[in-house]
Order: C-alpha cells, then structure tokens, then sequence
C-alpha cells in the first residue's frame, strides 16, 4: 500500500478524503459570496477598457452588423446585409452578439460584452463541475486560475468564436461529469453534454469534436450501469449531438444554391466541403486549398512548416508559453497525482473519472495543437485554458487533504517549484517589463515549496500560509499579464495577450498599445497616430525590431515606407511566403501597421482599411440606390467600409480574397443591374491608401485579378480621400 491511497485507516485522515471525493464537503458561510465575488470580479476585469478595441476582429463585426440588420444574413452568417458571402465559419458563435446589436445597436461594447459575459459564464460552470466533487476551495481557484489566463482574458474580451467554444466545451464536460455520477437524471445531462458539442460544432466546426473520444471512453469504462446501458446512453447522447449541429448544416446544404450566401471558405460553395477541408483535415496535415494567398499544400513537414515549428515543445515556445503555459506544467503534475490518489478506487468512482476527463480533454487538444501542421494561431489555446484550470483545482485539493503524508507534501511542493521557476522563464523572456517580477515569483515561489513540504505535515495553519504563497507566486505572472491584456485593445485576425515582447514572433498586427489609426466605432478617429512614421518612414510593427521592408506606391503622390518587420522573417503565425503583389512596407501617415494599403496589414487580409471621412461620404451618397454601395478584395477590407457606413459591402474572395465568389461573370452582371457603386481598390502598397504598387489593383489571389483588371480597364478612377474608388456608373 503506497502512502497515497484514499483507502488508509481514518486515522490517516482518508475520511477526510474520502468526502472530499464524494463531494459532500459541507457548505461554508463564505462559499457563496466567495462565489459571487469570484464571478463579479471577473466581469469587472473583462470590461476594463473593453472599448479599447473598437470593432476588434472587423471580419467577424461586419457579419454581426449584417446579422443585426438581416435575419437572412442571421442566419447564414452572411459578412453583408445583401448576403453575397458568409464568414468562413457557422455562425452560432455570431448570434449573441448580433441580438446584442439587434436590441442596442452597433457598437464595440454591444459586440463584446456578450464574449465577457461568455467568460464569466465559463467560469461560473467551471466552479461548479470542480465544486460538485472536490469542494468549493477547488472550485474558487479553478475558477480563478481560469479567469487569469492570460488568453482567455484576451479572447473573452474579443469578438472570434472561440469565446463560444470554450463556454460550450466546458458545458459539455459538466455535463458528462454529472452523467458518471449513479443518480436520477443521469442519462439527460448526457444527452444535454451531446446538445453542447453540437452547438459547439455550429461555432467552430470539427474542434468541437476533439475532446469527445476521450469524454466517450471514459463514460464507456467509468459510467455506472451495465455496458448495454451505457453504450445505449452513448448512442442516445450521440443522436442529439447529431440534431443539434445537423439541422443548420442540412438546412444549408439543402437550401438552393441561388438564393443564399456562398459559403466562405469553400472552393465549392458547399460547407461539407468547408467543414472536412479547409476547416478540418487541412488544419491538420496542411493541405488547406483556399488558405492564406490561395495555397495548398502541407504546411507541416518535419518539425515544422509555414505556422511555426510543431512538436512536444509548441505550447511552451516563445510564441505560445505566455499565452497558455504558467500553470500548464502544474496542471500536468497534478493530473499524474490525481491519477496515483485515486488508482485503487471503485471503477464507477466519479474522483478518479473526473481526473481521466479533464486530463483527456486536456492531452487529446494539447496533441492536436502540439502538431498540427495547418493554420495556428496562439490564441486557439484558449481552449486548453478550463481544463488546465480544472486539474489545478482538482489536483492540488486532493493532495492537501493528503499533505500528512510525505509523498502528497512533496508532490505540492514540486508543483510549486516547478510553476516558480516556469514563471521565471517565461518572465525572463520579456527582460524590460516589470524586471522585479521575475526574481519574486521565483524567491515566493521556492518559499512556498519548502513550506509545503514541511509546514504542511507540522501545522495546518502554517500549511496554508505556504499553499496562500504558492498559489499567489504561480499566479502573478499570468495576472500581470491579463492586467496587460485589458489594458490594451486588439484589433484584427491574429491577436495575442500580454506585453508585446512577450509573444516571441507571433502575433502579427493584433496589438495597439497607443492606438492604431483608424476609426472607432463611434466614427471619430480612434488612438492617433503613434505607431506609423510619417509617409512611412520608420513604422515599426508590434513584436519588436527586425529585418528592413520596403514599399513603393503610388497614391496620392508615391510614398516609400521602411517598416520593421519582427525578426526580419514572417513571423510564427503567417506564411512563409506572401503572396505575388504583397504589399511589404511599412505603416503610413499614422495609419494602423501592417503592410499599408488600402487594408492594413497583409493588403488587409489581416486588418481593415483606414476609413477616411471622405470615403464615408462617398459610400453614403445615394446608398438606397444600390444593394452594395461597394466590392472590394477580401473580407477586412469590406468591413472595414461596411462598419463605418453600415451599408453591405461586397467581400470578392471572401476572408482570404481567394474563395470563388463571385465569378467575373456573376460580377459583371451585378454592375449591368446597377447594383454595385464603387469598386475599392485593395492591397496595394506598402506606403498607404489608396496606391497601386508594381501596377497591382489589388486582387491577385484566387483568379480575382480578373475582376480587378476588369474593373480597372473599364470604369473611371476616383480618388478619395486616400483611397482609390472605380465607380461602376462611369465607364472609360
């Protein structure tokens, strides 16, 4: 018999344990409010400064205003009111925030405090799937080792689906938790846990589904009943996860092609073909068709490929670790203590399955992260964030009701040594930012180890002066930087939490520490100036210094900009080859930085336009006279347009510029109908709005060049303000 065994004589204290296990600690008078408070804080902290960010991730604000002004667009997804294409996604994830703009009207605070309120509900459903079982304490610090995260306080505060997805994954999971339990009502919390991950699967696809093998198995082998009753419980939950994502998916696929949206993302106007390639297996091998500049191929190959290295060390890399990693290690070590406690328990024992849950859940979505070779970026680790949380509850409120024995005292004490020093390194890796942090996290944290190791047998009140000094050292980093993270707005496709140096190479163009240009959702201009040099001269770009860029445009007069680029090479996160006609320098006139151009950053594949007051009132004059008052290539640049008029805009291409919609046939005939105002010219220049470098309209990703030269061959050039229109009414 091995020193951790909740079967010891009470004498031991296992009695102890064992109701910990059962979950029937008795309620303290300061739960509740310990609760409360847990939930009010952390909406208090999501809001901070939430309007800092405008519109955040423009792509998907278009779409929620398209979906506050039409049911259609509601329904689909569609990036316009007009509902010429939807985003590249389902649009459950969209549905909140356009009620939100529905009731209230357009705004950053009515898009994203529905994603704040998601947050503080993931951490209200996280508390209580910890509390049920190893009591409230376990609850309070999963709940606030959640809230910390440094990317969750970035992606409950933003506008990407993956808010939603976390929210509905950690639903899931309660509610397979309350199916292993042998009580009345059992099999409903199974079928409501399969209702989650179809709603999960209507905002984020197949990554709803990683963590079900390992949830399936484990009420396959631990669940209570005979294995008819269980595989038929399995089945039944199975066909309601089936209903609940199906009957969207079937009403689109069945839905004639002609009188909807194109589906973005797809090359074949199909969401079968969106869901299983470009948002499915091509994430995985790298063979995504449609991807940034139209690419196929792997992007993996060994160790490696166009978004960053793969393998074991990925969630702890420079890119990752601040993001996700502080308490990872400890979440590790505590699930293997979990594990060892627990490993002569009944089958059914719900102790032992919560911790094969969690840590499954855990291991299956680390692995895929770890090495998929296809798009990724650092704030998809958002989702590991509740399971982490969890097995740091869960672990460390097991191992204190064992800490009278050695091997439970110094497993609490590796843990708290490991986090110090995991703090330590991470903090290292931003020097200049808050230096004193780093040596007193690791000196608090090395206290709390040997405290744990010895006060905790001695005296229990010393015990928890050691674990209070423990839990605050492996806290610190990732509080310092989600205080960061709210202090500071996001803005576009690729955005990470934390100090700026913190990030490693990734995280292109998300952050606006002293504001970008461009115009907030009120229509004024929002965080002048700062980040560009003037004409283009000396724009630096967030992550720090690196290799020389240069742009040459013609716009209002040709402008050169010498931008720099993080580490002179397309960070982690971004292809390493742009596409032909990419624009390459630097910000302009004070612009937000990226790659200039009418789009911002990546000829605003990854941020939107900078839309001037003169180009407002072009788009406005005479907009009831047209169902779009405007097209332009990609989706950041049209919503952009779209969101400072509130007017449909038309994306030609979609996200990436390079979906099929429309053909230059369907688009021609929308111009013969008079349905089209301007075309705006796109993703041009390295040096600002408006210019056509190397003689690129903009365009050139999948075939849609066609369009462009069409357009620029046919129809009147306007320029205004500092952007360049073609009016589709004047032909040359």
């Amino acid at each position: 018999m091995t020193t951790l065994n909740p079967a010891a004589p009470a004498a031991r204290g296992s009695d102890r344990l064992a109701r910990l296990l059962r979950g029937r600690a008795e309620d303290a008078p300061w739960v509740r409010p310990a609760f409360l408070g847990l939930l009010v804080v952390t909406g208090v902290l999501y809001l901070w400064n939430l309007s800092a960010s405008g519109y955040a991730n423009s792509f998907y604000s278009a779409a929620v205003q398209a979906g506050g002004e039409s049911w259609k667009a509601f329904f689909f997804g569609s990036l316009d009111a007009a509902n010429a294409i939807t985003v590249d996604k389902p649009p459950a994830a969209l549905w909140p925030m356009a009620l939100s703009v529905r009731l209230f009207g357009l705004g950053s605070w009515q898009i994203l405090v529905p994603e704040v309120l998601m947050g503080v509900a993931t951490v209200g459903v996280l508390y209580a799937a910890v509390r049920r079982r190893f009591g409230a304490g376990a609850g309070l610090i999963a709940g606030v080792v959640l809230a910390l995260t440094p990317v969750a306080a970035l992606m409950f505060r933003f506008n990407n689906p993956d808010a939603l997805l976390a929210l509905l994954m950690t639903v899931a999971v309660y509610g397979v938790l309350r199916a292993l339990e042998d009580g009345p009502g059992a099999a409903k919390w199974l079928v409501w846990a399969g209702v989650a991950f179809g709603f999960a699967f209507l905002a984020k696809t197949l990554q709803a589904f990683l963590i079900l093998p390992p949830l399936a198995l484990v009420y396959a082998v631990c669940a209570p009943g005979g294995i008819g009753r269980r595989v038929g419980r399995l089945a039944l939950a199975g066909l309601a996860m089936l209903v609940s994502a199906g009957w969207w998916v079937a009403l689109v696929e069945l839905w004639p092609a002609s009188s909807r949206p194109y589906v973005g993302g797809s090359q074949n106007n199909s969401f079968l073909e969106l869901t299983f390639g470009y948002n499915g297996l091509g994430r995985i091998n790298g063979n995504e068709t449609g991807s940034v500049g139209g690419g196929g191929g792997p992007g993996g190959g060994a160790g490696g490929g166009r978004w960053g290295e793969t393998g074991l060390g990925r969630m702890f890399n420079d890119s990752v670790g601040g993001q996700i990693s502080w308490l990872l290690p400890a979440a590790l070590l505590l699930l293997v203590a979990g594990l060892v406690v627990t490993r002569r328990a009944p089958r059914t024992d719900t102790a032992r399955s919560a911790f094969l849950v969690w840590g499954g859940a855990l291991l299956t979505t680390l692995a895929v992260f770890s090495f998929m070779a296809g798009i990724f970026h650092e704030y998809y680790t958002v989702a590991l964030a509740p399971y982490v949380a969890a097995l740091v509850g869960t672990g460390a409120a097991v191992l204190w009701e064992e800490r009278t024995r050695f091997a439970a005292s110094a497993a609490l004490a590796v843990t708290a040594a490991v986090t110090a020093w995991w703090a330590w390194t991470l903090l290292g890796r931003t020097p200049d930012w808050l230096p004193w942090l780093r040596w007193t996290v690791l000196v608090a944290g090395g206290a709390a180890a040997l405290g744990l190791l010895v006060a905790g047998r001695v005296d229990r009140r010393l015990g928890l002066a050691a674990a209070g000094l423990g839990l605050a050292a492996g806290l610190a980093g990732p509080f310092a930087y989600t205080l960061e993270t709210v202090n500071t707005g996001h803005q576009g496709s690729i955005v990470t939490a934390g100090p700026a140096g913190g990030r490693g190479p990734g995280g292109f163009g998300g952050r606006m520490p002293g504001g970008f240009g461009g115009r907030t959702p009120e229509g004024g201009t929002a965080f002048p100036g700062g980040q560009g040099g003037q004409n283009g001269q000396g724009g630096q770009m967030p992550g720090g210094p690196g290799g020389q860029g240069q742009g040459q445009g013609q716009g209002q007069g040709q402008r050169q900009g010498q931008g720099q680029m993080p580490g002179g090479t397309p960070p982690q996160g971004m292809p390493q080859g742009m596409p032909q006609g990419m624009p390459q320098g630097g910000a302009a006139r004070g612009e937000r930085p990226g790659f200039g151009g009418g789009g911002g950053g990546m000829g605003g594949l990854l941020n939107g336009a900078n839309v001037g007051t003169e180009a407002e009132a072009a788009l406005l004059k005479d907009a009831g006279s047209y169902t779009w008052v405007a097209a332009t290539v990609g989706a950041q640049n049209a919503a952009s347009y779209q969101l400072a008029t509130e007017k449909p805009v038309m994306a030609i291409g979609g996200f990436n510029g390079s979906d099929p919609s429309p053909t230059l046939a369907q688009f021609q005939r929308y111009v013969a109908e008079g349905k089209i105002h301007y075309f705006i010219g796109s993703g041009e220049t390295g040096g600002g709005s408006g210019g056509e470098g190397n003689g690129r309209m903009g365009g050139g990703m999948g075939g849609n060049s066609e369009i462009s030269t069409w357009v620029s061959e046919t129809f009147e050039k306007v320029t205004v303000g500092s952007a360049t229109f073609y009016d589709l009414t004047k032909e040359k």
